[in-house]
Order: structure tokens, then C-alpha cells, then sequence
């Protein structure tokens, strides 16, 4: 046997830990059956996607602000240059008014995630929170930078405020300091839940009573009735908005932000301080894209969920779709699923458990894939959940994967 170059056990642990292997296990089965139907993946409709868009954005944008193209294809500054833009945007759209100073672009709302979590772990006492089942992103990225996360329950509503009282006083009692609560008060990946705006009151109000910053990810908000975000109703500084313009505009931009305006002592802005630690990490986001994504934004008029207006409508009908065609096909009392009034995911209960094994079954011997709920809980623990994405199948592809779902299902697994 070659001896390795490397040990694996030498390396950092994150790079063994479920949470980073599993969404590979998933992308690895939906190569090894390409014919499969995919309720698995969480990407936008790509139907209205148009490279003669990109070019009239691009040129909208040099248009507006008078600039050399050429000024484009350099390095650019840490916080990015849209970062104006982006605040109208955000006032129009979401009732947000933050001065453009306290917002950075980022590689995608995947960096500031990054960014944010960097910047709040200062020694091994700290540690975050987040709603649970919980973007797997999140919890990845924390296992990157050795930042432990403890789950909250999602509740009824979104969170279980009794249980975020309780899980506080436990991770102070192991001596460790909760930092900050994450979550997706809009339509969550993956459980498809929405948070009622009083809640929404409550839950600011308890962040402020523990000392929390509140970390909310809003990539699904468009996708379904409006409701204020966290940071609409922020009056006190809590929050730290995460967007992201991968489902409303184009995921290959690869365009995101935060808005991180908390002072820090001495009077800097947050959002500078994770500038600092960008210019280590990316040094900048790609100039070319944001000026893509700005000039949708100026053809747009700033209103971008009006501009979503086909792609909501889109993603309404799949979702009205997939929820019949369940409710025509399954008749066994003990499989049930929610009903979410927005987003891409709805979460399907089984009486057996949902692992890699169903999933690398379903694909080989029914054609349809999902992901299995275990994807989005700490160490993966066995779960009888599976998610099913709407966003990315057409109307006979639904009726074709829910035949072949319901096969699946009617041959059933282990049983819990």
C-alpha cells in the first residue's frame, strides 16, 4: 500500500464532519443518476435567465455612474462598489433604512455568513445558536472555525421562545457565551416554515433581554406573502441582515451582503471590521458582477420584488402542484407533510427512516431524489423527514417524480 502524502487525522477535523460530507454524498448520487428527478436542489427556475441581460446591466450600470469599464476588471474595494444601490433596494423593497456604509458585498450570502461568524468567535468560550433543522451552510461554516452550535426548537411559529430561554441558560452553564442567534424567519431552508410578525417582536425583544445579535438570512423573502424582515423592526441594533441576490437575480453572480450596522467600540461600524477580515479572505467580490447585479437593480427602479413578479409566480403554481399531487397520490395516514405559504422546500413525514441509504435507493431504483432531513441537523442524526424542493422541475416533471416518490414510499424503508 502507497503511504498518503497526508492524514486525514492531521488535517482539521471539520473536513471529516457530516455536516461538510453530506451535501457531497448528495451532489455524488445525483451524478451517478442523471436521469433522476430532483426534488433536492434548492436553485432558482433558470428559464428566465438571458446572457443578453448581463450585457444591458452591465451597460445600465456604466451608464449611471459614469465610469471607465476598464475600472471594472481591477481589484476593488473590500466593501464593495454597489453598496448604495443595494440600501435603495433595500428601503424600497424591504423597509430597511441603513446608511450604505454599514453594508458589504459579499461572495454570495455564503462569505458574510463566513464573515459574521469569524468575527464573533474571539476564543474557544463563544458559541452560536441556531434554529433547528438549520441551513447546513451555517452549521459548516461554524465547524470551519471550531464555533460549536447548539439548536433551538423551531416551534410552530418559527422558534419556541421557551426553548431559546432554556438553551441560553444551558450553554452558559457549560461557561460558554452565546454570541448569536441564527435563522430564516422567511419561508427556511429547509423546513419551509415562516415566522408571524409578532413573534417577529418577541423574538427582538428576548435577543435584547439574553444580549443576542440576531443573524438573519433572507435569501427566500420575495417567495411568498410579505412580512417585515427582523432588521425592518430592528430599533435597537440586534440584527445583522444576510441577503443575497443568488434566487432574485442570478446565482452565478455570486453576489451577496450583510448589513452589520452595530458600532463597535471606538466607533467603527461592524461592517468595517468584516471588511478587514474579507480583504484576507477574497480581498474583494468580482467588480464585473456587482455592476451586473446594479444595473438590474437601476432597471429594476430598486423594486426587485416586482421584477420577481414571473419567478414568484412560478414557484406558486409548483408548490400548489406538488401539494395536490401528494394529497391525490398518498393515502397512508402515517406519511403527512406541511404547507408552506412561500419558498422552495415543503418537509414530507414517513414512518421509517430517511438516510443516504433511501436516498442512494430512491435514485437507483425509482429515478427521484431528495434530501434526506438528517442533512440539516448537528452529526446528522437518523430522521424520518425528507425535504422536496419545487423550485427547479416543471409541471410534468412534478407529476412524473411524485409517481415515482410515491413508489418509493409504498415500499417503504426501516421502520423508526
Amino acid at each position: 500500500m502507497v503511504k498518503p502524502d497526508l492524514d486525514l487525522d492531521d488535517l482539521h477535523p471539520s473536513l471529516a464532519d457530516d455536516d461538510l460530507l453530506s451535501m457531497n454524498f448528495l451532489s455524488e448520487v445525483a451524478l451517478r443518476y442523471p436521469k433522476a428527478i430532483s426534488f433536492a436542489s434548492g436553485r432558482p427556475i433558470d428559464e428566465h435567465f438571458d446572457a443578453a441581460d448581463v450585457h444591458r446591466w452591465l451597460d445600465l450600470f456604466l451608464a449611471q455612474e459614469n465610469v471607465d469599464a476598464r475600472s471594472l476588471f481591477q481589484y476593488g474595494p473590500a466593501k464593495g462598489v454597489i453598496a448604495g444601490h443595494v440600501a435603495r433596494q433595500l428601503a424600497v423593497d424591504e423597509g430597511i433604512d441603513v446608511d450604505p456604509a454599514s453594508i458589504i458585498v459579499t461572495v454570495g450570502a455564503q462569505e458574510g455568513l463566513h464573515l459574521v461568524l469569524r468575527a464573533l468567535r474571539r476564543d474557544e468560550k463563544d458559541a452560536v445558536l441556531a434554529v433547528t433543522p438549520t441551513y447546513v451552510g451555517l452549521t459548516g461554516a461554524a465547524r470551519t472555525m471550531d464555533l460549536p452550535v447548539f439548536g433551538v426548537s423551531d416551534g410552530a411559529d418559527g422558534i419556541d421562545l421557551d426553548d431559546l430561554d432554556l438553551v441560553v441558560a444551558q450553554v452558559r452553564d457549560k461557561g460558554l457565551r452565546p454570541r448569536a442567534l441564527y435563522l430564516m424567519p422567511d419561508f427556511a431552508n429547509p423546513s419551509g416554515r415562516s415566522m408571524g410578525t409578532a413573534t417577529r417582536h418577541r423574538l427582538l425583544a428576548a435577543a435584547a433581554a439574553h444580549g443576542l445579535l440576531l443573524i438573519e438570512d433572507n435569501p427566500y423573502g420575495f417567495f411568498g406573502p410579505h412580512r417585515p424582515t427582523l432588521k425592518a423592526l430592528d430599533t435597537g441594533r440586534q440584527v445583522v441582515h444576510v441577503g443575497t441576490f443568488a434566487k432574485t437575480v442570478l446565482p452565478g453572480a455570486r453576489v451577496g451582503f450583510v448589513v452589520a450596522d452595530q458600532r463597535v467600540a471606538g466607533g467603527a461600524l461592524l461592517a468595517d471590521e468584516l471588511a478587514k477580515l474579507k480583504s484576507m479572505v477574497t480581498v474583494n467580490t468580482s467588480t464585473v458582477a456587482q455592476a451586473v447585479i446594479g444595473g438590474r437593480l437601476i432597471e429594476a427602479g430598486y423594486r426587485l420584488r416586482e421584477a420577481n413578479a414571473a419567478q414568484i409566480a412560478v414557484y406558486r403554481r409548483n408548490r400548489d402542484q406538488m401539494l395536490a399531487g401528494l394529497a391525490r397520490r398518498i393515502t397512508d395516514p402515517q406519511i403527512t407533510w406541511n404547507t408552506p405559504d412561500g419558498g422552495f422546500f415543503l418537509v414530507v413525514d414517513v414512518p421509517f427512516v430517511v438516510d443516504d441509504a433511501l436516498l442512494e435507493r430512491a435514485g437507483r431504483e425509482h429515478g427521484v431524489l431528495f434530501t434526506p432531513m438528517s442533512y440539516f441537523l448537528r452529526g446528522g442524526r437518523a430522521t424520518s423527514q425528507m425535504r422536496l424542493s419545487f423550485s427547479r422541475v416543471s409541471p410534468d416533471e412534478i407529476e412524473t417524480g411524485l409517481d415515482r416518490l410515491t413508489a418509493l414510499l409504498s415500499s417503504g424503508g426501516a421502520r423508526v
